[in-house]
C-alpha cells in the first residue's frame, strides 16, 4: 500500500487566484477626480477671445502698389510683418519726411521724433503680442505633456504589478508542480496545476500587452484647430499674427503659407495621416477634446510645440525691421 503524503504547498490555487484577481483589478481605469478640474480647465489664457472682420485683416502684401522707396531700405520680409502690424504707412511717412527737408528744423525733427515713437511703439506691441500667444502655447503643452506623464506612470506601475504577478505564477506553478512529482503522488495533478499556470501567465502577458489606459482630456479653447480649418479671422490669434501665419503669394507656389507648412509637417510626421484613424483623430485633437491615450497626449503637445515654434519666427522679423529701421535713422 502506498503511504499517502500531504504536503502544504507555498502557494494554494486560491491565493494564486487571488494574486491575479487583485493584478487585473490593478488595471482597472484609472480615477481622475482628483485632477478632474485640471483636466477639464485651463488656466493657459487670460485673455478674452479676439472679435475682428475680414475687413480688419491687412490686405495680402502683393496685392498693394508700395513705395519703391520703401524697398530700397527695407527687405521683403520687414514689410511684410510690417504690414502685418500696421505700421507700412508710418514708414513710408518716415521717409517721405525726412526727404522732404534739407535743413531739419523743430518742426521736422518733431515729426521724425513723432513717427520714430510710433513704429517702435507698434513692433514692440506686436512682439509682445507673439510672446502672449506662445506662452500660450506652451501653457498647453505642457498641460498636455504632464497629463502624459501622470498618465505614462499609471501604466509603467500597472506594468510592473503585471509582470511581478506573471512572475509569482509562474514560480508558484513551478513550485507546487515540482513538489508533487517529487512526492510521486498518482494523477495528474502537475499537468493541471502546468496548465492552469501557463493560461494565467498567457493572461498577464495579454493584459501587459493591452495596458493602454486613458483619460478624457478637455481643451474647448484650441489653437491646432484654428490652424486646422484656416478660417478667414481667429479667435485666438491677433490679426496681425493670423495675417503673418496665413499669408502666401499665389504667384510664387514654392513659398507656402506657414499655417499650410505646420500643417504639412503634422502630416509628414505622420502625427494624424494614420488612414485607418485618421478621422478619430482630427476629431481628437481639433475638437473640444476627448478620450486620449498617453501617446496621443505626447502627441498633441508636440504639435503645439510646432506651432509656437512658427509663432515665434515672427519676433525675427520684427528684429530684422526694427534693425533696418535703426540704419535707416541713422542714415544722413
Amino acid at each position: 500500500m502506498r503511504k499517502e503524503i500531504k504536503t502544504k504547498l507555498p502557494f494554494s490555487l486560491q491565493e494564486i487566484g487571488l494574486i491575479f484577481i487583485i493584478t487585473l483589478g490593478s488595471c482597472a481605469s484609472m480615477r481622475n477626480s482628483h485632477m478632474g478640474s485640471y483636466l477639464a480647465d485651463s488656466n493657459c489664457s487670460q485673455q478674452k477671445d479676439y472679435r475682428y472682420t475680414t475687413q480688419d485683416m491687412p490686405a495680402p502684401i502683393h496685392t498693394l502698389v508700395l513705395d519703391t522707396v520703401l524697398s530700397r531700405h527695407f527687405s521683403f520680409r520687414s514689410l511684410n510683418v510690417a504690414h502685418a502690424i500696421g505700421i507700412l504707412n508710418k514708414l513710408e511717412l518716415f521717409i517721405q519726411n525726412r526727404q522732404g527737408d534739407t535743413m531739419p528744423g523743430l518742426d521736422y525733427r518733431l515729426k521724425e521724433l513723432e513717427l520714430a515713437q510710433s513704429i517702435h511703439q507698434g513692433i514692440n506691441t506686436a512682439s509682445l503680442e507673439v510672446s502672449a500667444i506662445a506662452s500660450e502655447m506652451d501653457c498647453e503643452e505642457e498641460r498636455a505633456g504632464q497629463v502624459a506623464d501622470y498618465l505614462g506612470n499609471k501604466e509603467s506601475d500597472a506594468e510592473t504589478r503585471l509582470t511581478t504577478a506573471a512572475i509569482i505564477t509562474g514560480a508558484a506553478g513551478a513550485i507546487a508542480s515540482g513538489i508533487i512529482l517529487a512526492n510521486g503522488s498518482d494523477g495528474n495533478g502537475d499537468q493541471v496545476i502546468g496548465i492552469g499556470t501557463g493560461i494565467a501567465e498567457a493572461t498577464l502577458a495579454l493584459v501587459i500587452l493591452l495596458n493602454k489606459k486613458k483619460v478624457t482630456f478637455y481643451h474647448p479653447r484650441n489653437a491646432l484647430k484654428e490652424i486646422w480649418q484656416g478660417n478667414s479671422t481667429s479667435a485666438i490669434f491677433p490679426a496681425g499674427i493670423w495675417y503673418y501665419l496665413n499669408y502666401d503669394n499665389p504667384a510664387r507656389p514654392e513659398l507656402t503659407s506657414l499655417r499650410y507648412q505646420i500643417i504639412d509637417k503634422w502630416m509628414s510626421f505622420g502625427q494624424i495621416s494614420d488612414s485607418k484613424k485618421k478621422r478619430q483623430l482630427i476629431d481628437l485633437y481639433f475638437g473640444d477634446g476627448g478620450r486620449y491615450t498617453t501617446s496621443q497626449l505626447n502627441n498633441r503637445a508636440n504639435m503645439l510645440d510646432q506651432l509656437e515654434a512658427y509663432i515665434n519666427l515672427m519676433k525675427q522679423d520684427l528684429k530684422e525691421l526694427a534693425t533696418e529701421f535703426e540704419l535707416l535713422k541713422s542714415a544722413r
